[in-house]
């Protein structure tokens, strides 16, 4: 009897221990299988490539990459505020084409309306270069001959269809344009053939001068809009010494605010405009990242560094990401200006780089594609040590985030 109770407990003692151990091992194979961090299911990202006649579309909940033939490399990206299309210009080719992620929004879902492709519509103007979209309208300023190219969604799918040209009598110039709530453009001009342009205009939709230019900049260069403001990079005089940014307001207001006392013979040459923040922000690579407050005219600095190499909003425009040369990525909340996280993310950069990394970025992950790598990685922001590594064409060097930060289906 005593060594069947010693049995007795002996097999209750092993039933316990494989118990605890079961409960143990589903524990663990809980946190293994937790589901990590996730993309928005309707996001997309598009990459072109240096050489090679491909655009690639990364879909980043499921890691799937798509490839489409392209008329030629190099082709910039930007995409239309409705999110659904991407615009892809060929400065050097004359011409502008129109990508469809097929995904299409209704405010409270977001619908797969076709497989992604080309739309049909083409722009064929002389040098295409800045490009700036609001509602379903696309708009392009062509630097060979000065005009504008304007086209609407609705026809982006039309068989044969082109960009209206809109012609407001402009000097063929490196220019750029804004859209106005109003249905107004402010756009750029230049005072001969190929100079720099030196004053902004306000056209209306047929052309026609609605507010000309009532100030005179030094040579201007990047430019954004909330839809009541429009602020251009530009040197104070024709001299270039100072800088500050031209601020052109729907009423055809305009006025100077100069960069800092103590920021040398240096220009803002882009000016970004952070949606969701409804901040302004300028950017030069030899400076870093300043906010542009229009309401009290001044500039202060966000990050102040002369390695700096890309200045990004994300996707919603409420954060401010800055990459610079020694491969550290930095998070600014652009409410506050606080700097949220940093830390590197990538390799060094070299200064000399013809094509270095470039970086776009939604609210839960940036986006870099590597050149030298073939490479697209995927950084979540809140641990920017768990990255997926999207392996694309052999050189990418253009990227552009679009789509809807959404998980909604109808």
């Amino acid at each position: 009897m005593k060594n069947l109770r010693l049995t007795n407990h002996t097999v209750k003692l092993a039933l316990s221990l494989a118990a605890a151990t079961v409960l143990a091992s589903c524990d663990k194979n809980e946190k293994e299988t937790a589901p990590a961090v996730k993309e928005y299911r309707y996001v997309r990202v598009l990459v072109t490539d240096e050489q090679a006649t491909k655009l690639t579309q990364i879909t980043p909940r499921d890691a799937s990459v798509a490839s489409f033939d392209t008329d030629f490399p190099l082709g910039t990206l930007y995409p239309t505020a409705s999110g659904r299309f991407a615009a892809v210009l060929y400065g050097s080719q004359n011409l502008v084409k129109m990508f469809d992620t097929g995904l299409e929004s209704h405010g409270d879902h977001i619908d797969i309306k076709g497989t992604p492709k080309w739309g049909t519509i083409t722009a064929t103007a002389a040098r295409p270069s800045h490009f700036k979209s609001k509602g379903e309208e696309s708009l392009i300023f062509n630097d060979g001959d000065g005009t504008l190219s304007v086209g609407n969604e609705a026809d982006f799918h039309n068989s044969g269809a082109r960009f209206t040209v809109l012609n407001a009598g402009l000097q063929p110039h490196h220019g750029a344009m804004a859209h106005f709530s109003n249905g107004t453009y402010a756009v750029t001009t230049a005072s001969a053939s190929g100079a720099n342009p030196t004053r902004v205009q306000v056209i209306n939709k047929s052309g026609a001068v609605v507010h000309a230019s009532t100030l005179q900049t030094g040579a201007i260069h990047g430019n954004a809009s909330d839809g009541e403001n429009a602020v251009f990079g530009a040197w104070t005089s024709t001299a270039n010494a100072s800088g500050g940014v031209l601020v052109v307001d729907k009423a055809g207001q305009q006025r100077l605010i100069p960069n800092p006392a103590d920021f040398g013979a240096f220009r803002l040459g882009t000016v970004l405009y952070a949606q969701e923040a409804r901040k302004f922000v300028g950017y030069a690579a030899t400076k870093g990242a300043y906010l542009i407050d229009v309401a009290n005219n001044r500039i202060t600095p966000i990050y102040a560094g002369a390695d700096a190499f890309q200045c990004k909003t994300d996707y919603a425009g409420k954060n401010l990401l800055v990459l610079t040369l020694d491969g550290k990525l930095r998070v600014y909340d652009l409410a506050t200006g606080a700097l949220k996280k940093e830390g590197n993310v990538i390799g060094a950069t070299a200064t000399a780089d013809t094509y270095k990394p470039v970086l776009e970025a939604t609210e839960k992950f940036a986006y870099v594609a590597v050149p030298s790598l073939g490479e697209v990685h995927q950084i979540q922001l809140d641990n920017f040590s768990v990255v997926a590594k999207h392996k694309v064409t052999a050189r990418p060097v253009r990227l552009t985030v679009l789509g809807f930060e959404s998980d909604a289906s109808h």
